[in-house]
This record gives C-alpha cells, sequence and structure tokens, in this order.
C-alpha cells in the first residue's frame, strides 16, 4: 500500500518499468512516445509504473522516479517472494485515472475495479484505458511483435518446417528493412531499439518505426516483422538476406550497436 499525492492509499496490484529499454508496447514506438502518452518528460533514467485501486476501488496510475524501487519490486515477483511496494510521496511524478493496460486482478475487500470520474486526477484527461482488441492498428502490431519475443522458439520452428517462405518482395517489409538499417547510420529516439539478454552471446532485439515492428535474435535465425497495412500478418526474413535486402546478421549487428539495453 502506498499513499497518493492526496494522502489516500493506493492498493498496488502491479507495477512496470518505463525506460528506454522496456516499457510497455500499447504506450507508443519509443520511449518519447511512451513518456508523451502519459503527460510526462522523458527523463534519462525513466519511470516506474504503480497500478493500484483506491478505497473506492477507482483505477489509478502512479507514476513514480523511483526506478530501482519498482525494478526491485518486479523481479521479487516474478520470483514468487513477496514485496510490499510502497513509493515514497516525494517520488510521485504524477498520479493519473485508468490503467493503461488490460489487469484482470483486484483489491479483494473494496469496490470492483472502476475509472473515477474525468479530471479526478487534476489533468483534465480521459482516464487511461487499454487499447481496444476489435480492430488492428500500431498497438497491436506492436504487442505482436513482443509476443513473438516471448515465443521466440516456436516462431523460429514454424520457419523451419516451412522452409522460411519471406514476402521479400512486399513493399512494406523492404520500407521496414531499410528503415531500421537507418538507425544505424543516424540514432533514433531512445527506446525505437531495445536489445535484452536472451542466453549466452544471444540477444533478442526489438525495433519499431513508423508502420512497422521487427523482432529478431542475433546470433542466426530468422526475423520477423509485422506491418500496419497487414493486419495480423508477420513476415519472416531468413538469416543471410534475400532479393537485395540488407544482409540480415549484419542489420542486426548494426541495430543491437545502438540498442537502449536494461541497466
Amino acid at each position: 500500500m502506498s499513499d497518493e499525492e492526496d494522502g489516500g492509499s493506493l492498493y498496488v496490484l502491479t507495477a512496470v518499468l518505463l525506460t528506454p529499454a522496456q516499457f510497455p508496447a500499447v504506450l507508443g514506438d519509443d520511449f518519447p512516445e511512451a513518456c508523451a502518452h502519459l503527460g510526462v518528460e522523458p527523463a534519462a533514467d525513466g519511470y516506474g509504473l504503480v497500478l493500484g485501486q483506491d478505497e473506492e476501488g477507482a483505477r489509478w496510475t502512479v507514476v513514480v522516479d523511483d526506478v530501482s524501487l519498482v525494478a526491485t519490486a518486479i523481479a521479487s515477483w516474478d520470483c514468487g517472494m513477496d514485496y510490499d511496494l510502497s513509493p515514497d510521496e516525494r517520488t510521485i511524478v504524477v498520479s493519473l485515472a485508468g490503467w493503461p493496460l488490460e489487469l484482470t486482478v483486484s483489491t479483494a475487500g473494496i469496490p470492483e475495479p472502476h475509472d473515477p470520474e474525468q479530471g479526478a486526477d487534476g489533468t483534465g484527461r480521459v482516464p487511461l484505458a487499454p487499447p481496444s482488441a476489435d480492430a488492428w492498428g500500431p498497438v497491436q502490431r506492436r504487442l505482436g511483435a513482443d509476443q513473438i519475443a516471448r515465443e521466440w522458439a516456436d516462431w523460429r520452428e514454424r520457419v523451419a518446417e516451412d522452409g522460411g517462405a519471406a514476402a521479400a518482395a512486399h513493399p512494406g517489409l523492404a520500407r521496414a528493412l531499410e528503415e531500421a538499417a537507418g538507425y544505424a547510420r543516424q540514432a533514433p529516439p531512445p527506446g525505437r531499439v531495445r536489445s535484452a539478454f536472451a542466453g549466452e552471446g544471444v540477444r533478442t532485439l526489438r525495433a519499431d518505426g513508423p508502420g512497422w515492428s521487427l523482432v529478431a535474435r542475433t546470433g542466426g535465425g530468422p526475423a520477423f516483422v509485422l506491418l500496419d497495412e497487414e493486419p495480423g500478418g508477420v513476415l519472416s526474413v531468413p538469416g543471410g538476406g534475400d532479393a537485395g535486402l540488407p544482409e540480415l546478421s549484419g542489420l542486426l549487428a548494426a541495430l543491437d550497436g545502438v540498442a537502449a539495453r536494461p541497466a
């Protein structure tokens, strides 16, 4: 339980990081865009987002600048350990009505989760809400790439089974790879390219751009590209390059060189 800015209590349900190397895909293609979605400045060290309910059951997202505290809580929870996440009031940047993420949990003993009235947080904004699953768009495209990153072995196996057929002639795919290659020549906004540990000597790469998302791993294998213009579709790029596109391993190495990495 933590104190809100107005002195009320917040029953914490979960927390996520908002840093250049790690932020919820629903918020944007890069770290500055994700911060703008929440109305905060893109501070270099990032933020923690604490999601919970007040005593009346209202949904709140509390943005704090104590990133280490939130990271410790997340790591503890991931290990199955209890951790009482109680940010100090002095670390609170802003409290926003609503949740940007879909949560299926709630606090026992208080009313069901609901949004407070618009303006209850003093910003005049409509309460935050998770994206609709009914339409394909940038949010769903980014979430799809995140899912592939989590299920990498399954997706790589699919490519192995179907021969790794790639839509190399697809103009959207060519555009995405060209723009990704451009990131190595001119650094993109923080968080457009992110690199995460995936095993000894292997990194998972996530890159986003206007209308496209890419997920791949260094050390060999395919890359997968999702496009706004291809609802629900996933285009595969076999390792080694194809049809005049940039050689994949070199492209991935270049992207890894400019990627944001978790501390």
